[in-house]
């Protein structure tokens, strides 16, 4: 077996046993780097020579025996979060040379149990999008078919542990961006509670609905990464000082006897009915297992949308006001400053970005704020209310990840209003601050992967590991991987 097909737990004990070395794991994933991303492009910067300065002090501990959960692992982050002394762009112009003085808070945690870090990966320029199309600087493409989109905004990521040029991944989830290209990949994504990991040194989008989150290749590597990203961060505010439990304690535990609400709402006209097919049989089997379906009513989730649009813009145009070309990132040249900030962000933001920015800033101007800003955060709360109201009689809730599988490349990216219905089942998880993750669970007649989303109770990621684990092992769907 090739190693950069291992998973964590395989190269941990791979690693312990000292069958294999920390230099000949990372000698392979770069191999496989070398060997397919010319074809799927999944990274904006490829840490090689920062990846082998790291490898000695794992190795040292795993020769000792003391070797920590990731010591000598080669995982991905999205370029979005800030690492050190290394390119940090959020595929944008604007940040195109911006080299962070500090480390994330995940990262540091990363780096404290011993990660190698192989490269910053592709993304939607500032994480807006569904596609990967929005990057600055090219489109990442899907290793189950090169013509077709990976998903987005953590499409780098998802891509790369898809394809194998990583061990496991860290992306950021705004409105499904973790979840979507997880499920047009064929990987697990999972986004956290709001606040259950630390935010800081996660470049902004929209601050009340970011939330950094795992890509992995299994349930039982996304709780291993959990364990050790989650928890209080002074560092953010925003952090919440609940404890952390081992999610891997979890795992194999039975389902029989919980309830898994299916709304109504969520199988709609339109939706691919291959994709609608998979899920009810997903559904199908975890009654199997014992869990006893619910039909149940999540009925302000048609507004969600509408919502996340008004509030995720609103938060983008006072975020991005940072950047005028006077503190850091690019600055174009112009006849007075406010030529410079104009000409600046008129060069170094894209389409989409520029799109978000004029619509949050009409939505907080004076005269709309209350129609709009106000009125949606109102939506927000009836959105939030329907799933506390869902979580009294059901331990968690099953849907689809996304309504279709993988479009091609250039299919939706003249539509933005058709673009952003990609997200249609994952936005309102964001809203409502609760964790969802997507796991594999079919594959549609063009051998495009399908993803079954489950969503859970505020700082109950336990019971989505729980059932998405036993899902995971009665089934082969996640053993699959793309012929590239």
């Amino acid at each position: 077996m090739e190693l950069y097909r291992l998973d964590i737990s395989e190269a941990r004990r791979l690693l312990d046993k000292k069958e294999i070395t920390v230099k000949e794991l990372i000698d392979s994933i770069y191999q496989r780097v070398d060997a397919v991303e010319n074809k799927v492009k999944a990274f904006m910067t490829i840490a090689k020579d920062h990846a082998y300065k790291m490898a000695d002090a794992p190795q040292k501990t795993i020769n000792s025996g003391r070797s920590l959960s990731l010591s000598g692992i080669p995982i991905a982050i999205k370029d979005n979060m800030c690492t050190k002394g290394i390119r940090t762009t959020c595929s944008s112009k604007i940040l195109e040379n911006f080299i962070p003085p500090y480390e994330s808070t995940v990262t540091s945690r990363l780096k404290d149990n011993g990660y190698i870090l192989i490269g910053k990966t592709n993304l939607d320029e500032f994480a807006m999008g569904s596609s990967t199309e929005n990057s600055g600087f090219f489109t990442t493409r899907n290793p189950w078919d090169l013509e077709r989109i990976p998903g987005g905004s953590s499409g780098g990521s998802a891509a790369a542990v898809a394809a194998d040029e990583c061990i496991a991944a860290l992306g950021s989830d705004t409105g499904g961006s973790i979840r979507q290209p997880a499920s047009l990949c064929g990987v697990v994504g999972l986004k956290p509670t709001y606040g259950r990991v630390s935010r800081y040194g996660l470049v902004a989008f929209a601050s009340s609905l970011d939330q950094i989150g795992t890509i992995t290749k299994n349930v039982k590597d996304s709780a291993i990464l959990m364990n050790i990203i989650s928890g209080k961060d002074s560092c953010d505010s925003t952090s919440a000082p609940v404890a952390v439990p081992d999610f891997t304690r979890v795992l194999g535990h039975e389902i029989k006897g919980l309830k898994i609400g299916i709304p109504r709402e969520y199988f709609i006209e339109g939706m691919d009915k291959e994709v609608e097919t998979s899920v009810r049989d997903a559904i199908k089997k975890l009654e199997s297992l014992g869990a006893i379906p619910v039909e149940i009513s999540l009925p302000h989730t048609d507004y969600a949308v509408a919502t996340y649009y008004v509030l995720a813009t609103s938060e983008a145009s006072s975020n991005l006001a940072r950047y005028d070309g006077v503190k850091y990132g690019f600055r174009a040249e112009g006849k007075d400053l406010m030529d410079m900030y104009m000409n600046t962000r008129a060069q170094g933001f894209g389409a989409e970005v520029k799109r978000r920015i004029i619509l949050g800033t009409y939505t907080l101007s004076s005269g709309y704020y209350d129609a709009y800003y106000k009125k949606a955060q109102q939506v927000r709360t009836l959105i939030k209310t329907d799933f506390e109201e869902a979580f009294k009689t059901v331990d968690a809730i099953v849907t689809p990840t996304a309504p279709t599988a993988a479009f091609k490349a250039g299919e939706k990216a003249d539509d933005p209003l058709q673009m952003y219905l990609s997200d249609i089942f994952t936005i309102s998880v964001n809203l409502s601050g609760v964790p969802g993750i997507s796991i594999p669970c079919g594959f549609t007649s063009n051998k495009l992967p399908i993803g079954l989303q489950i969503i859970g109770k505020h700082f109950d990621e336990e019971s989505l590991f729980k059932i998405a684990y036993a899902y995971e092992q009665s089934t082969a769907w996640h053993k699959r991987r793309p012929n590239i």
